[in-house]
């Protein structure tokens, strides 16, 4: 067989996700990330001076604090992106908008791989491979995906319930 679905959903992924990336620029979307990465870490260190004012309002504490969480996040997310779209613009406007959406390709390209990493992972994490369709089991991509998403589960760490353990601790 030479070509399954998944390889096909794996090409049209990459080359999509090359291709938005081209559009918006290196520029924007190394900036876009950093403003995921601002957001969440404004959450992990300033919910708890936004937690007393919320738990009033909701009956369980785990709740206060996703909902404390989520606002922080979405609030500094929203003025970070603000302020990095006007950076990138100028940037793409400039005369090193070429070679920022020729980058912004290749960084599409890689973040196209790593959301099929991502999705093969979820589709091996839900069936076994023995259970697994042909046309995701006999794709010429599996092996590769397969490794790939073996790296990232081997760096993720063992108890993921830490985080939420950590901060229930310290708050509630």
């Amino acid at each position: 067989m030479f070509m399954t679905g998944l390889d096909g959903i794996f090409i049209a992924v990459i080359l999509i996700s090359a291709f938005l990336a081209m559009l918006r620029g290196f520029s924007r979307e190394i900036l876009s990330l950093i403003s995921w990465v601002v957001a969440a870490i404004a959450a992990v260190f300033l919910y708890k001076y936004l937690l007393p004012y919320v738990k009033p309002y909701l009956s369980n504490d785990i709740i206060a604090l996703i909902a404390t969480m989520l606002i922080i996040f979405i609030i500094t997310f929203v003025i970070v992106s603000v302020v990095t779209m006007k950076i990138a613009d100028v940037i793409i406007d400039s005369r090193i908008g070429a070679i920022d959406r020729s980058f912004g390709f290749v960084f599409g390209i890689i973040r196209g791989i790593f959301i099929m990493v991502i999705a093969v992972l979820l589709i091996n994490l839900l069936i076994k491979p023995e259970d697994q369709s042909a046309w995701i089991s006999q794709a010429k991509t599996k092996p590769m995906l397969d490794s790939l998403s073996l790296k990232i589960v081997n760096i993720l760490p063992k108890d993921p319930d830490f985080f939420f353990d950590y901060l229930q601790k310290k708050h509630t």
